[in-house]
């Protein structure tokens, strides 16, 4: 564990941080229990490795259907759609208006980032999305 004091707004905080990785094993060494635990763990570990790979593979393969027929256009922020502007099968040039998203009371208009044809929308008039969220799937 590290102890850092961040200050926020003129506010001080004492944290309390936890290291995580190479550094993590010498801090647990000294622990009587914490190096039989390590070695039991790293054993297991390229096991996991293995089946995590075989299971994101998996897992990603009905994620990856869209993607790999086309880009993600993904929303910026957080808002409400307030307008789709294309339709699946349309073609569309680079900078094209795709969806208008509302945030903060201001109309942002999220473009085409190149030309293609509107594989997916994952969105409707009047829904509401986070950053990240899925809007469109251009091939």
């Amino acid at each position: 564990m590290r102890r850092f004091m961040i200050n926020v707004n003129g506010n001080s905080y004492t944290v309390d941080v936890e290291e995580i990785g190479a550094s993590a094993v010498p801090t647990a060494a000294p622990a009587s229990a914490a190096p039989v635990a390590a070695p039991a763990a790293e054993a297991p570990a390229p096991q996991p490795q293995a089946a995590p790979a075989a299971a994101p593979a998996s897992a990603s393969a009905p994620v990856a259907a869209a993607p790999a027929d086309g880009t993600k256009v993904t929303s910026p922020m957080p808002g409400n759609i307030l307008d789709v502007q294309v339709s699946v099968g349309q073609q569309v040039a680079e900078g094209d208006v795709l969806v208008i998203l509302e945030a903060m009371k201001m109309e942002n208009e999220i473009m085409a980032p190149h030309a293609g044809t509107v594989k997916t929308i994952s969105v409707a008039k009047g829904a509401t999305v986070e950053t990240g969220d899925l809007l469109v799937v251009i091939g």
